[in-house]
């Protein structure tokens, strides 16, 4: 019912302006007015009462009380437009929140209803509920993959946009794992379910939306508490007019003026619009606590692997003996690789593409899970492995081994050795490495006044530093279990400073929760960080999470901005009345202008801020 309170109001203005026309217009008019104002503010003054009943005494008193004014002193348009206003805004409310949720449509409606599902050789279209683990799937190019799985046949271009942000598609074979919502660009793919719809990574995405736009922010509670006291202040003025007047008119037109529920509405519509900015950026917030809290960080602390560091090797080096070269070493290892599913395998094979050196795979390959695999390329019997696989089935090659690690890459953690018909040909060397951007986000932090930047890992301390170092991050810490994460992140929070602390894993999960906010990378599917945290980056790039602290610092400014300029004005206003300046159906158009202003300010938040020189939120990563 009370949204479709404006339109009522609306129709009985019209009805009785119309019958102005028909004989004694004036006393028809006004009796139409008022039966629409009974009508209208029935769900008003029910809503209040039940509000009184649970002990809060806001701004739709204010409310209530004006419209019962305007009726005893036989002033219904008053009345009216207090209704429109009061109703009004709760409309413009539902607006502000259905453009926060165009983040969350946009990925419900996206995620495909059927599926088509292998069954007794055949496929079969079937809804998506239906799906069960285990179950084999056809996704067609151009279809969104509707559950997380695994490759079995078939290999394509998956574009991964919508959950990592990563506008290069991600090439995908058999063994591949694939996660929902990214779509297949080009060849079909037969796919393994191993997490039904409801429970994969696309529904987590969605369930993470839905919860941030149901929240409600610390700071919209704050507002509730302006109108508080608010209240109060406007009955005081009220008694102190008719004091002064004896004119019930002059408390009329105070209550008209001070009726405030659509500026106290005007915060959440702030929060949400920053929430929408947040989501553009796909930087999720779980609710508008996380929103506020955000921009108030004095201390930063950062996971090294996958979040400082990509958390996916690459080869860093290669390295060749005097009897082949640097190309023969990647091309023959290449050939044989091919064969494995292993991870450094797959990023050997990557490399060789890269490169323009990757061989027609071999033959006769064997593969020692874990360990390493040969067979045979170009004619030559070809090893790649950890060291004891290639010493074990060539022990010649030991010396050479043992050789060649000395004055090997320090930032390595991976090696592989080649052997060539027996004889050690050459060594590959896998390192992580930093992510791009990730200097200019420390830069940025330091810039915003965030005075701890930290490096929290468990990798060893040397290497934690060395990666330290080359940030310029003062202070890293390695060799941490779990728990000395949290003892750290405690340790910040007792001394009054606001955390924010960055991971991505499993063991970073306990120091997420305890931080004033977590935050986590959901582009790599681990759930359990996910779950802990407070702001989820949707985008596989840590230098969001600066985007995301200027938009929250941008959103509590509007919002505070609403706060105090609409109940500023207000007051102004009521002062006026009070002294007999406005009359009571001014008093209640200009508190329309004053609130539709307020409550559009705070929509500001929702759209980029204007880009001049170095404007707030202006950034790289938009």
């Amino acid at each position: 019912m009370r949204h479709r309170i404006p339109v009522f109001v609306l129709l009985f203005l019209i009805i009785g302006a119309a019958a102005t026309l028909l004989p004694q217009g004036a006393l028809w008019r006004h009796r139409i007015w008022m039966a629409g104002l009974i009508v209208t503010s029935i769900p008003i003054l029910s809503a209040t009462i039940h509000g009184m009943m649970r002990g809060r005494f806001a701004a739709d008193l204010v409310a209530a009380l004006a419209v019962i004014a305007s009726a005893l002193l036989g002033l219904p348009v008053v009345g009216l437009v207090i209704v429109l206003m009061q109703s009004g805004g709760e409309a413009l409310e539902r607006f502000a929140e259905g453009r926060a949720s165009d983040a969350l449509r946009a990925l419900q409606e996206a995620a495909p209803a059927t599926v088509h599902r292998i069954s007794r050789g055949t496929v079969e279209d079937v809804d998506v509920d239906a799906v069960r683990k285990g179950d084999s799937i056809v996704v067609r190019p151009g279809e969104m993959i509707p559950c997380d799985g695994e490759v079995v046949k078939g290999s394509s271009h998956l574009d991964t946009s919508s959950l990592t942000g990563e506008p290069m598609p991600e090439r995908v074979g058999s063994g591949s794992k694939v996660m929902s919502g990214s779509v297949n660009r080009e060849s079909p793919l037969v796919i393994r379910v191993i997490a039904i719809a409801r429970d994969s990574q696309y529904a987590r995405i969605v369930a993470l939306v839905r919860e941030a736009q149901a929240s409600k922010a610390p700071l919209q509670r704050l507002a509730d508490r302006y109108a508080v006291w608010f209240t109060p202040f406007t009955l005081i003025v009220c008694a102190g007019s008719y004091a002064v007047s004896r004119d019930w008119s002059r408390v009329l037109s105070v209550l008209a003026i001070a009726t405030p529920c659509p500026l106290i509405l005007a915060t959440p519509v702030a929060i949400l619009g920053g929430m929408n900015m947040s989501a553009r950026r796909q930087i999720l917030m779980r609710n508008g606590s996380a929103l506020e809290a955000l921009g108030t960080a004095t201390a930063v602390l950062f996971d090294k692997t996958g979040t400082i560091t990509i958390g996916r090797p690459h080869v860093s080096r290669v390295i060749a003996t005097d009897s082949v070269s640097e190309s023969d070493v990647l091309r023959l290892a290449s050939a044989v690789e091919q064969g494995s599913g292993h991870l450094l395998a797959r990023t050997l094979v990557a490399e060789a593409e890269a490169r323009d050196q990757l061989a027609a795979p071999a033959t006769e390959i064997v593969e020692t899970p874990g360990r390493g695999v040969y067979g045979t390329a170009e004619g030559r019997n070809v090893s790649v492995g950890a060291r004891s696989f290639i010493t074990e089935r060539h022990p010649s090659t030991r010396a050479g081994i043992e050789k060649s690690e000395t004055g090997s890459d320090g930032d390595a953690v991976l090696r592989a050795y080649v052997a060539v018909d027996g004889a050690l040909a050459g060594v590959i060397e896998y390192a992580d490495s930093i992510r791009p951007g990730m200097p200019e986000l420390i830069q940025r932090l330091r810039d915003a006044d965030v005075r701890h930047v930290m490096l929290l890992s468990g990798d060893r301390a040397e290497n934690a530093r060395a990666i330290a170092d080359r940030l310029g991050i003062d202070e890293a810490r390695g060799d941490m279990l779990p728990e000395d994460k949290v003892e750290v992140v405690r340790r910040l929070l007792h001394d009054g400073e606001s955390v924010v602390m960055m991971g991505d894993g499993t063991n970073d999960a306990p120091a997420l929760s305890s931080a004033t906010i977590g935050v986590a990378l959901a582009s790599h599917g681990r759930g359990i960080a996910t779950e802990a945290a407070d702001v989820i980056l949707l985008a596989d790039d840590p230098a969001r999470l600066m985007d995301g602290i200027d938009i929250s610092r941008r959103t509590m400014r509007i919002a505070r901005q609403s706060i105090w300029a609409g109940l500023g004005i207000s007051a102004a206003g009521m002062m006026f009345a009070s002294l007999g300046y406005i009359p009571p159906i001014a008093g209640a158009a200009t508190q329309e202008l004053i609130d539709l202003a307020v409550i559009l300010n705070a929509l500001r938040t929702s759209r980029p801020p204007l880009r001049t020189g170095n404007a707030e939120g202006n950034s790289s990563h938009s």
